[in-house]
């Protein structure tokens, strides 16, 4: 028309973007259709006042601002979706012949009945329409979201309002989902539970965030930045994964998730199951009247947990902190610390510590000493095990099943009592057996003690109890720091000789370790290891001293660059 009009000035040629099909690759073109629609406002305002009233609360709350940001601003909701699987629209469209129906597009008619099936259909419009009509059901079907909007009852036997599981299990506890579909899928949850059944289908909602690369990116197929968890699962176990994933963000942050994070997750697992065996090799020296006290075992009153050596009972106090640290968390759905308190004190306190500070009594020749100390090994790790079954089920549930347990599975348990007591004295001469121990190992360290070789120590202590505490652990001291057992002692007040040739280490206030320095090194060896070291500094500041004393470098070399040389020469000086 415009070239026959003489409108047309020049014809181009040019690529323009063309919509297809990701399933069948045909042309996508827009065609104007009937759709049907669901009026909001009616099912958002009590959505609304549900979450505002305090009848569910959205976790972390910063996201009841997009709740409502989007509820309040809802349009009204196309439900028709042109797919062939999912729920087919119950509206039944009627014609007066078979003739007239198959003339008509799709079906489609302006006269309709709303009905949950055919039979039903067919007597409302008999009803509103007479005998001899033709149904023919709409082709559309629901948009998926309506259709997981019923989710929570439709799953119970719902609309049988006397089914025994809706009755059960609706309204439920908590919904757990992503943070980017809750308007998608939350809000439509609580929209239809409460518009159909008249309550709330939950009372909390969960939000964990979303699962990216290890660079922060969102994971996808053109990135090709994808992690698939059935090869992570194959590398690193579901119980990894699991623990990865629930503890690797706070509640509503993202995580990035990384190979790294997995395998010391998988290295975490392995030291789980470690431990297990190695508790189980202790128990391999138990009678059968020892297996069913270590079942029993209760240090629930302070009288009990009294009686206990000070390692045990250090670790049974500070099991007995984390039982409430752990639970307080969870109750809070603070999952991710949850997760990491149980780890820290297994990894940093359970197994680093009291496996090793055990081995003096549960090697030694003492039966009722082991004993103890096996039935503690015991009473703390099945405790463990309970703490951690949420997070990993698997390497719980195997371990648990070979532990004294009372019970048919691990999942079946109960959760670990709480308000059990701490004795805070040992919580705290224990730390100081810990700190002793490190001073004598970083001394070792610094002084390139060999790794097998044992040394002689003395710990000064002027509290009393703590003195006595100390000295009933001095066999675990000296395993654990490497020292000569028959040469390490406690006394209230350091030698008034010798104070020349030793180390002093200050744990704390009023607690001081001395090394003796013959026992520290060969001190020939170390004069010549010393000298070398000299030599190899005076070599370099000699270099240093020689570019500063030339004109010629210090009238071409920039000002930083002879400040740094300044500084080098200064360093070396001082070493």
């Amino acid at each position: 028309d415009m070239e026959a009009g003489g409108l047309v000035i020049k014809k181009d040629n040019y690529t323009m973007r063309v919509p297809r099909s990701q399933r069948s690759g045909e042309v996508v073109e827009p065609i104007v259709s009937e759709q049907w629609f669901v009026r909001m406002k009616p099912l958002a305002t009590p959505a609304l006042e549900a979450v505002a009233d305090g009848r569910i609360t959205i976790l972390p709350d910063r996201f009841v601002r997009v709740y409502n940001n989007w509820l309040e601003n809802i349009k009204d909701w196309c439900i028709s979706r042109q797919l062939w699987w999912g729920h087919r629209i119950p509206v039944y469209y009627v014609h007066d012949s078979e003739a007239a129906a198959a003339a008509s597009e799709d079906g489609v008619s302006s006269r309709y009945v709303v009905a949950s099936s055919m039979q039903e259909a067919s007597m409302l419009a008999k009803e509103k329409y007479g005998d001899g009509v033709v149904l023919r059901q709409d082709q559309d079907v629901l948009d998926t979201w309506f259709s997981s909007g019923l989710w929570p009852f439709s799953t119970l036997g719902w609309p049988n309002a006397e089914s025994s599981d809706l009755k059960t299990f609706y309204p439920t506890q908590m919904m757990e989902t992503g943070h980017d579909i809750l308007f998608f899928w939350v809000s439509r949850m609580i929209m239809m539970g409460m518009h159909l059944t008249g309550q709330v289908p939950f009372d909390t909602v969960y939000l964990h965030g979303l699962v990216r690369d290890e660079k922060g990116r969102k994971m996808s197929k053109s990135l090709g930045n994808v992690v698939d968890p059935i090869e992570v699962i194959s590398d690193c176990g579901t119980d990894a994964l699991r623990f990865t994933l629930a503890t690797g963000s706070a509640v509503g942050q993202d995580l990035n998730l990384s190979m790294e994070r997995l395998t010391a997750n998988r290295n975490f697992v392995n030291k789980l199951w470690n431990a297990g065996k190695y508790v189980l090799l202790m128990l391999s020296k138990a009678d059968e009247t020892e297996w069913e006290a270590a079942v029993s075992a209760d240090f629930s009153k302070p009288e009990e947990l009294a009686k206990l050596p000070l390692s045990e009972r250090w670790v049974v106090s500070l099991l007995h902190q984390t039982i409430d640290s752990v639970t307080e968390r969870f109750d809070k759905y603070d999952y991710n610390q949850a997760g990491i308190t149980t780890y820290n004190f297994f990894w940093d306190e359970f197994a680093d510590w009291a496996i090793e500070a055990s081995k003096p009594r549960t090697y030694g020749d003492a039966a009722a000493a082991a004993a103890t100390s096996r039935r503690v090994l015991v009473y703390v790790f099945e405790r463990v095990l309970r703490l951690l079954h949420p997070y990993m089920p698997f390497v719980t549930e195997e371990l648990w099943q070979a532990l004294p347990h009372s019970g048919d599975a691990l999942i079946l348990a109960q959760w670990p009592s709480q308000g059990l007591p701490a004795d805070t004295v040992a919580l705290a001469h224990f730390d100081a057996l810990k700190g002793v121990v490190r001073s004598i190992r970083n001394a070792r360290a610094e002084y390139g003690v060999e790794e097998k070789r044992r040394i002689a120590a003395t710990l000064v202590v002027s509290d009393v109890s703590l003195r006595a505490s100390l000295e009933g652990e001095l066999p675990s001291v000296a395993l654990l720091a490497k020292l000569d057992a028959d040469a390490v002692s406690v006394v209230p007040a350091a030698p008034d000789s010798g104070a020349a040739n030793q180390v002093s280490l200050v744990v704390q206030d009023g607690l001081v370790v001395l090394l003796p320095m013959a026992g520290l090194f060969d001190v020939d060896k170390e004069v010549k290891r010393l000298d070398k070291q000299r030599q190899k500094i005076e070599k370099n500041l000699s270099g240093v001293e020689n570019k500063l004393k030339n004109p010629k470098f210090m009238e071409k070399a920039s000002k930083e660059y002879v400040e740094e040389a300044q500084a080098q020469a200064a360093e070396a000086r001082e070493q």
